[in-house]
């Protein structure tokens, strides 16, 4: 080999040696946002469970209370009915008309307790705000999830550049590197979005795919 040669071998090698020197630096970064989302989805999902099991107990709570609630105004409807057996016994009477008063109090407060907020329509509301905080917490999740994706296919496209020296999948993985960060985004300032995207999108598919549909039963029914 020559010395013009060898000049050239080395050039390249260490060109090479440059652009590895990169991948790995890029790798690294992915790496890291990796963890993070890692981190920001194991704790969203962690809240979403609790705020299931708290929309779920609220709505156990709630259900009871309605039950007691249903329960004391059928014995003061009944009541009222001995009322009127009571005929012209007046401390009969009154004593079922206080009764009845007690079980009405009693029935009112099983509806709304805003002291304690227990209950019935306190109870309901609450139960509405954690289902409302466990689908945003869900939301997080999913987006991080997907963030946590596009991370692991950056770094496995990201070493496939240095063991192929092709540089379009080092591009390939910054690309869904700057994708996973896109996500980890969503996840953190709006996790709605990227669901009532999809929602949006399955909905206009069965738009266009329900005329289709009808037409196929049409025709259907004239055969």
């Amino acid at each position: 080999m020559s010395a013009h040669e060898q000049m050239e071998h080395a050039e390249h090698v260490e060109h090479a040696a440059g652009h590895n020197k990169q991948i790995a630096l890029l790798i690294a970064v992915l790496a890291l946002f990796l963890a993070f989302s890692e981190t920001l989805g194991k704790s969203a999902q962690t809240e979403g469970i609790s705020g299931n099991v708290e929309a779920s107990n609220l709505w156990a709570f709630f259900q009871a209370k309605t039950i007691r609630r249903t329960v004391v105004q059928t014995a003061a409807e009944a009541a009222k009915l001995e009322v009127e057996a009571a005929g012209s016994n007046d401390a009969a009477r009154a004593a079922i008309l206080k009764q009845i008063d007690d079980w009405q109090k009693t029935a009112a407060r099983y509806r709304s307790e805003p002291e304690t907020h227990e209950g019935s329509v306190e109870l309901a509301a609450r139960a509405k705000e954690a289902e409302q905080k466990r689908d945003k917490a869900l939301a997080r999740y999913h987006n991080y999830e997907f963030a946590s994706a596009a991370f692991q296919i950056a770094i496995v496209m990201a070493s496939a550049t240095i063991i192929t020296g092709m540089i379009a999948l080092a591009w390939i993985a910054g690309l869904l590197g700057l994708a996973g960060l896109a996500l980890m985004g969503l996840g953190l300032f709006s996790p709605d979005l990227l669901h009532h995207l999809l929602e949006g999108e399955a909905h206009h598919a069965m738009l266009m795919y329900l005329p289709a549909q009808v037409a196929a039963m049409a025709g259907a029914c004239v055969a």
